[in-house]
């Protein structure tokens, strides 16, 4: 299934929660937290600019990674696959 955000939306894939601390320790579900960071894999239009009727661009593109709220978005199922769809202003950077 395909999916193309309208507007100003954005969809993206959430990465995958650690299972082990930086020092070596396996984490159990209970105290896993979800990561704040995924990649695009979608974008819509972008904002109407309601002077001109145009959509400006967004200054992220698919296939970026980018850092996100902690309450950013709804997340949605699609094909057995969690992703998010936000706005392009939950996002708060892009990770190079």
């Amino acid at each position: 299934m395909n999916v193309k955000p309208l507007g100003d939306k954005v969809l993206v894939k959430r990465a995958e929660a650690r299972d082990r601390t930086e020092s070596g320790l396996y984490l159990p579900e209970s105290a896993k937290d979800k990561p704040r960071e995924g990649e695009v894999m979608a974008t819509g239009a972008g904002l109407l600019n309601k002077e001109t009727g145009d959509y400006m661009p967004f200054s992220i593109k698919k296939g970026d990674r980018v850092l996100f709220t902690s309450y950013a978005g709804t997340e949605v199922k699609i094909d057995g696959t969690e992703y998010l769809i936000m706005t392009e202003d939950d996002i708060l950077g892009i990770i190079d």
